[in-house]
């Protein structure tokens, strides 16, 4: 995974000063198949054939989460910012590294894959893990680009998997 970190732009102090932003729009732009290559690979083929859908986290994860589910035939699922879908949603806050924010998703059912790009502190990717439940999804498992190795994170016994660690 040396080669997919070598396209990851460090920018310090963004969005707020102390913040050190992984920008993985190089990576994308020009490793996009590779990385959604190694994302695959964090689940086997027996969890792939257990899943109907992918949700991706807004909104790196939707660029993430959209690329597997085409290569992996499986149905997409967003979950937005509060305020973004249309009724009838549920809705999760949670607290960030440098402030608190609102999640959306429509209810539903299904096992899913939970997709994102960074795992910092955790608090997206609980609230997103604990949405979906709330929503009626199933998860099945959580994956992330990138850990930064801020904290152990699991939710419900489960770990994040991750392509890339800090």
């Amino acid at each position: 995974m040396r080669d997919l970190r070598e396209h990851i732009v460090d920018v310090p102090d963004f969005p707020k000063p102390g913040i050190l932003f992984r920008d993985i729009s190089p990576l994308l732009r020009s490793q996009l198949a590779a990385t959604t290559d190694a994302l695959s690979a964090l689940a086997t083929d027996t969890e792939w054939q257990s899943v109907d859908a992918l949700v991706g986290v807004e909104s790196r994860g939707f660029v993430l989460a959209s690329a597997l589910a085409l290569r992996r035939d499986k149905g997409l699922i967003m979950l937005r910012k509060q305020g973004k879908l249309p009724p009838p949603t549920i809705s999760e806050r949670y607290q960030l590294e440098y402030g608190t924010d609102a999640l959306e998703i429509r209810p539903g059912a299904g096992r899913v894959l939970l997709i994102d790009d960074v795992l910092a502190t955790g608090g997206t990717l609980r609230a997103a893990a604990d949405l979906c439940a709330r929503a009626g999804y199933e998860v099945a498992g959580l994956l992330v680009l990138i850990d930064l190795r801020i904290a152990p994170f699991e939710w419900r016994s489960m770990p994040a998997r991750s392509v890339i660690e800090y």
